[in-house]
């Protein structure tokens, strides 16, 4: 089972994938997912109603896929997981987790277009493991109290703007927030679902050119410990996202440095968690 949103941007509505290619439309059972279905062990009460989810409208095969969850109360994202991503970035290897956060508006669909800001000149990719949480944590004692607080995994596309996060002072979330920057999705995988999130192989082409090729093994922070440390500066609320990270490959550690214009195509993906297809567009 895979959880899906499908419709209309801002209108999106649950949706499941059983079985390979069933594709049922389940917003007569559940309003969205959001915090509160994964509060109330959605995920659980999903697999209970199999046989009647069944029996539900499908979903064309032609509708819009939508962010694999609802608009999440926070986006937290982790910097320098990866030790080639640091080396090529020419930064220090972490001594704890990187923590930095993205507006919650950046959250879109997988196949929506990227929107280049208007005066950026070094918009970049960045191929993620996305971790949603499915229950609240909160000073997690160990590293599975942290494990069991995670509803599932999906792929996570963190978009930057190089020179508005490194070259113009504060934060590196000036760089990370700008709308269209998260495409998320397409399919939420329950937790139960994803044998070892410690072993997922990611990757990213541009224009069909690979860029990215990388394994969730290493990372220098593993996921359980990223929800761990977090939980002891922030409680983590069900439905929020955390993105853990990227391999090397991103445009700032090329040399020449090369970035994203109008009418690129970045397509990506992350072994039994879907693919991802975005054409890059302009706002002038």
């Amino acid at each position: 089972m895979r959880l899906f949103r499908f419709g209309e941007q801002g209108k999106e509505r649950p949706a499941v994938e059983l079985h390979g290619s069933v594709r049922k439309d389940c917003s007569s059972l559940f309003d969205d997912w959001n915090g509160a279905f994964f509060e109330n062990d959605g995920i659980g009460k999903l697999k209970r109603l199999e046989n009647e989810i069944l029996r539900l409208p499908d979903v064309a095969g032609d509708a819009r896929i939508g962010a694999c969850i609802a608009r999440p109360w926070k986006v937290i994202c982790i910097g320098l997981n990866y030790r080639d991503h640091a080396e090529e970035s020419g930064m220090q290897i972490p001594a704890e987790p990187v923590i930095f956060m993205k507006s919650s508006r950046t959250v879109t669909g997988p196949n929506d277009d990227i929107l280049i800001p208007p005066g950026s000149k070094k918009t970049d990719w960045e191929v993620e493991l996305g971790v949603v949480i499915g229950k609240e944590c909160r000073y997690a004692g160990s590293d599975e109290e942290a494990q069991s607080s995670i509803a599932g995994y999906c792929v996570s596309h963190d978009v930057s703007e190089r020179e508005f996060q490194l070259e113009r002072g504060g934060q590196w979330v000036k760089g990370k927030s700008c709308d269209s920057f998260n495409p998320l999705g397409p399919y939420l995988v329950p937790a139960t679902q994803v044998a070892d999130p410690q072993d997922l192989d990611l990757w990213l082409n541009v224009n069909g050119e690979p860029r990215q090729r990388g394994n969730t093994k290493m990372m220098i922070f593993g996921v359980n410990e990223i929800v761990r440390h977090l939980s002891q500066f922030m409680t983590l609320e069900p439905g929020d996202l955390i993105s853990t990270g990227t391999p090397a490959g991103v445009g700032m550690g090329r040399k020449p440095e090369i970035y994203l214009e109008s009418g690129d195509v970045v397509e990506l993906g992350i072994d039994g968690l879907g693919e991802q297809r975005q054409t890059c567009r302009r706002i002038t």
